[in-house]
């Protein structure tokens, strides 16, 4: 079978459109150096998946040709099993911590488990079923709201293009974090907040310099 090569894909589908490498980075939400390197330089290894998604939908091409792997593992675990007949989704329980370092919430991310939620609630929550990640908190920048050990279900599929004010999971100096997001009226700019007054609070921020991950649709916690 033909290997296919996204950044050959991305490269020649940026060349029929006639839109620049920064233009495309913007559409993404990223540095305008972002989509080059990635072409060019290797960096990084691969597209994250929202942004994957939404280059798909901006070259209306089938997302594979971008990377995107034929079907996760879990998933094709979950759907084996009885939890797809019974009406439920499976949502993979990954090995990340928000504001613990490197992470994207692709697919291929280790899982540590899976979670089972009723369909119908997951669709009442807002949340995409094939979206959906759910990874831990770290720290306690987010008390009272959020906790240190909290799970906390990410919709992957409600990020840069449908931003809002709410609490997202973002990256922002390399490091994965979960924060409170409330747009700047007009300015076309965001503040990024900690619930806890006792860490800090970034104002009127250049959506160059942050990459949303997604958008927190629900929280667990442990009680005792």
């Amino acid at each position: 079978m033909e290997t296919i090569d996204p950044r050959a894909v991305l490269e020649r589908l940026i060349q029929e459109r006639s839109v620049t490498y920064g233009a495309v980075s913007k559409l993404l939400g990223r540095n305008p150096a972002y989509i080059q390197q990635f072409v060019k330089r290797g960096t990084p290894r691969k597209l994250d998946e929202a942004d994957r998604r939404v280059l798909a939908r901006f070259f209306s091409v089938d997302e594979r040709l971008l990377g995107a792997p034929e079907e996760p593992t879990w998933r094709k675990g979950a759907e084996r099993g009885t939890g797809r007949r019974e009406g439920l989704v499976a949502v993979p329980r990954l090995a990340l911590g928000a504001s613990a370092g490197a992470g994207s919430l692709q697919e291929d991310e280790p899982a540590i488990g899976t979670f089972s939620f009723d369909r119908r609630w997951v669709r009442a929550l807002g949340g995409r079923p094939d979206m959906l990640s759910i990874i831990r908190v770290d720290g306690e920048s987010m008390q009272p709201t959020l906790g240190d050990g909290d799970d906390i279900m990410v919709d992957r599929s409600d990020g840069a293009e449908r931003l809002r004010d709410g609490i997202y999971v973002l990256r922002m100096d390399g490091v994965l974090m979960v924060k409170r997001v409330a747009l700047a009226s007009g300015l076309g700019r965001f503040s990024v907040r900690s619930d806890n007054p006792l860490y800090p609070t970034w104002e009127n921020i250049d959506p160059d310099l942050v990459s949303i991950i997604g958008r927190v649709i629900w929280s667990g916690r442990r009680i005792g």
